[in-house]
């Protein structure tokens, strides 16, 4: 881990929800495929993976810009939302490794946090609650709730504010190289704990610390 995490100078955390906290990314991704074959829509790996960090609104212009303007967006939207919400209804997503760990590690300090998630807030309470986790944050911000999504700095400039902490003594933690750009422009700390995705050329040049999994976050915690 490198000294930009400094844990002294934290007043508050953010974390993103889909690929950081929860093991998500992957089941999202298989029924967004599915659904493409099923209804006989254009998909790609590579779109799937530019989708990854975005909110619906990001997700609608990049789809019609790779598959042209009569991409039958609503009927794709629909279907996946249904597939989705009735795989959240089974009893949600796994959490990813450590997310426990690290979670009473701040408790322990006394430390504050946020969800800053491209997710609508109508999804994303939900799948807080089915993992317990939703009783455990202090503040969610969904992407709903935001003018502009991710990459820009909205999402995570509204969670700072609604924990009444400065940018600068927040900790985002984020799995997409989309989330980590936004939270460098709200002039936040920033770990990236990758998923599918490894961190892009400008991400490796602006020096982001990165982790293999949140246990990693936790230890740094826990040895102060």
């Amino acid at each position: 881990m490198s000294a930009l995490f400094d844990p002294a100078t934290l007043r508050a955390v953010v974390f993103d929800m889909d690929g950081l906290l929860l093991d998500s990314e992957r089941i999202a991704y298989d029924i967004g495929r599915q659904v493409s074959l099923d209804l006989g829509i254009p998909w790609t790996h590579a779109v799937a993976m530019q989708m990854i960090g975005l909110n619906s609104r990001e997700h609608e212009a990049l789809l019609k810009g790779a598959f042209g303007d009569d991409y039958p967006l609503e009927a794709h939207r629909a279907e996946f939302g249904r597939r989705y919400e009735a795989r959240i209804a089974r009893g949600g997503f796994p959490l990813k490794p450590g997310v426990r760990e690290l979670f009473d590690a701040l408790d322990a300090a006394g430390l504050p946090r946020a969800v800053a998630t491209s997710t609508r807030r109508s999804r994303a309470l939900p799948k807080l609650d089915a993992v317990g986790l939703l009783a455990r944050v202090n503040v969610v911000v969904a992407g709903d709730e935001v003018a502009r999504g991710k990459p820009a700095p909205d999402i995570f400039l509204a969670a700072a504010a609604q924990l009444a902490t400065a940018p600068a003594h927040c900790l985002a933690l984020e799995d997409s190289n989309a989330g980590v750009r936004a939270a460098l422009a709200a002039g936040m700390q920033v770990v990236m704990v990758p998923d599918l995705l490894d961190p892009a050329d400008d991400i490796r040049a602006a020096g982001v610390a990165t982790a293999a999994t949140l246990l990693d976050i936790a230890a740094r915690f826990t040895r102060q």
